[in-house]
C-alpha cells in the first residue's frame, strides 16, 4: 500500500465546511486499511488575500506541487469585489490551473434516481442521465492576450482574446475519445465553427485526431447556441461533450442543473501524465462559495465527497473504493437531504450530519460485503 500526498485548499465560503466532510470520508478508508493518506493544507482565494496578500501564494503552488492530488473547496466571495482584478479571489484558481497545468476539466453530470424529481425537467429527460463533460481548462478568452480595458478614441474599450493552439484542442480531444472508447462511444464536439475561426480550427482538429486514432468512436458537432438548447430539450442524447474553456463553463453548469443542484456536481482537472507516471489532478465541487450559508451547517458537502470518489478512481487508480461512496451517496439520497435538494417525505440536515450519514453508509457496506 502506497503512501499518497493530499494537499487540501478549503479556501472560502462554504469551502471549509464541505472539505471537512469530504475529509471525514477519506479518513475512514486510511482507518479501514484502504489507504496510507497524508494531508496538508494550503491557501487559496480571498483567504489567501486576506492572510499574505495574493490570492495564489508561492507557498501554495509549492504545496500543489509536491501533493499526489489536491481538493479543492470554492473560492470567492462579495467582500473582495472590490479588488483590482489581478488580485481577486477567482485569479487563484486561474492560476493554480495555468501553473500545474490543468489543461483537462472533467464534469458528469450523473443524476442519482433519488433525485430525479429535484431536476427543473420533467423525470422522463434526466431518469439514468450520466453525461461527461470535457473542458478544456488552460486556454481559450480566460488565458489569452491581448486582454484588459483601455482607453481608445476617447471611449473605453475592453478586449478579451480567444485563442487556441492546435497542440491544445489535440490534446483535450484525445483525452475526450479516450473517455469516450470506455463508455458509450459517442462524442459530440462543441463549438461556433459559423462564425468564429478560432473554433472552426478546433472542430477541424478535432475531425483529424479522430480520423487518425479514434475511427472506433462516433463523433458528431454541435453549435454551442444549440448544444445549450439540446441540453435542456434532451440531455439523454449525449454520451461525452468536448468543448473550449468558455463554452465549457456555462454549458457544464447547465447541465449541472438537469441533476437537481449544483451541490451534487463533482470535477477534476486534470494535466498531462509525465514518464514517471504522475499527473497533476485537482478536484472540486462545481459549486461555488455561497457566502449566504457559509458558516451555517447548511451547505450540501456530497459533491466535494463525490470529487474524492473521482480522486480515488483517477488518481489513486481504486475503483471499488470510488464506487463505495458513490453507492453510499445513493443510499444516502432515500433517507436525508440537505436544503439544496430537499424533497418531500425525507430528513432535512445539515453539512454536518450528511457526512455523518455517507459514514455510516460507508459502515453498512463494509460489513455487507465481509458478510
Amino acid at each position: 500500500m502506497s503512501k499518497k500526498h493530499i494537499l487540501l485548499l478549503p479556501g472560502d465560503g462554504i469551502g471549509h465546511e464541505v472539505v471537512r466532510e469530504a475529509v471525514k470520508v477519506l479518513h475512514w478508508f486510511v482507518a479501514h486499511g484502504t489507504f496510507d493518506l497524508t494531508f496538508d493544507e494550503g491557501l487559496i482565494g480571498g483567504s489567501a488575500y486576506d492572510a499574505v496578500g495574493t490570492p495564489f501564494p508561492a507557498e501554495t503552488l509549492r504545496q500543489a506541487h509536491a501533493a499526489d492530488a489536491i481538493l479543492l473547496g470554492a473560492v470567492g466571495g462579495p467582500q473582495w469585489e472590490g479588488l483590482d482584478y489581478s488580485v481577486r479571489p477567482e485569479r487563484g484558481l486561474l492560476a493554480i490551473r495555468k501553473e500545474l497545468g490543468l489543461f483537462a476539466n472533467l464534469r458528469p453530470a450523473l443524476c442519482f434516481e433519488a433525485l430525479v424529481d429535484a431536476s427543473s425537467l420533467k423525470p422522463e429527460y434526466v431518469s439514468g442521465l450520466d453525461l461527461m463533460i470535457v473542458r478544456e481548462l488552460t486556454g481559450d478568452v480566460y488565458f489569452g492576450t491581448p486582454r484588459g480595458v483601455q482607453m481608445e478614441d476617447g471611449e473605453l474599450v475592453g478586449r478579451n482574446t480567444m485563442i487556441y493552439r492546435a497542440s491544445e484542442v489535440d490534446r483535450i480531444a484525445r483525452v475526450a475519445l479516450n473517455l469516450a472508447r470506455g463508455r458509450l462511444g459517442r462524442l459530440c464536439s462543441v463549438d461556433k465553427a459559423n462564425v468564429l475561426e478560432t473554433t472552426e480550427m478546433w472542430r477541424n482538429r478535432v475531425c483529424a485526431i479522430h480520423a487518425e486514432e479514434y475511427a472506433d468512436v462516433a463523433l458528431s458537432h454541435m453549435y454551442v447556441d444549440n448544444a445549450a438548447m439540446q441540453l435542456v430539450r434532451n440531455p439523454k442524447q449525449f454520451d461525452v461533450m468536448v468543448t473550449g474553456n468558455l463554452f465549457g463553463d456555462i454549458l457544464s453548469d447547465c447541465a449541472a442543473m438537469l441533476t437537481g443542484s449544483l451541490g451534487m456536481l463533482p470535477s477534476a482537472s486534470l494535466g498531462e501524465r509525465q514518464e514517471n507516471g504522475k499527473q497533476a489532478a485537482l478536484y472540486e465541487p462545481v459549486h461555488g462559495s455561497a457566502p449566504d450559508i457559509a458558516g451555517q451547517d447548511k451547505a450540501n458537502p456530497l459533491a466535494t465527497i463525490l470529487s474524492v470518489a473521482m480522486m480515488l478512481r483517477l488518481s489513486f487508480d481504486a475503483p471499488h473504493a470510488a464506487s463505495m461512496i458513490e453507492k453510499a451517496v445513493n443510499h444516502v439520497l432515500n433517507e436525508v437531504r440537505t436544503a439544496d435538494i430537499m424533497g418531500a417525505g425525507k430528513k432535512l440536515v445539515g453539512t454536518s450530519e450528511m457526512g455523518d450519514h455517507v459514514i455510516a453508509c460507508l459502515d453498512k457496506l463494509k460489513l455487507a460485503q465481509a458478510a
